[in-house]
């Protein structure tokens, strides 16, 4: 499958732990924030780059509570090496 740069980055945050938290308004979701593990906000994380990742599997929500990566996404993120 096909992922752009952005997606990697974003999936790549949620595989170490991280989750995207939504708002709703009238039934749609209308704000999304990514965090990572350690509490830092991903600013790449777009509404319309969630709609992509939510459309194409590789992202889930359980229970209303934040999305994080599927099955699906952590086959598909390629490793990268962390500089901690």
């Amino acid at each position: 499958m096909n992922i752009s740069k952005l997606e990697q980055r974003v999936l790549h945050c949620l595989a170490q732990g991280g989750r995207i938290q939504h708002t709703w308004l009238d039934n749609r979701i209308v704000e999304i924030d990514c965090w990572n593990r350690d509490g830092h906000r991903l600013a790449d994380c777009t509404l319309d780059l969630f709609r992509k990742l939510k459309r194409r599997g590789l992202i889930f929500s359980t229970g209303g509570g934040p999305y994080r990566i599927s099955r699906l996404g952590l086959d598909c993120v390629r490793a990268q090496h962390d500089n901690r």
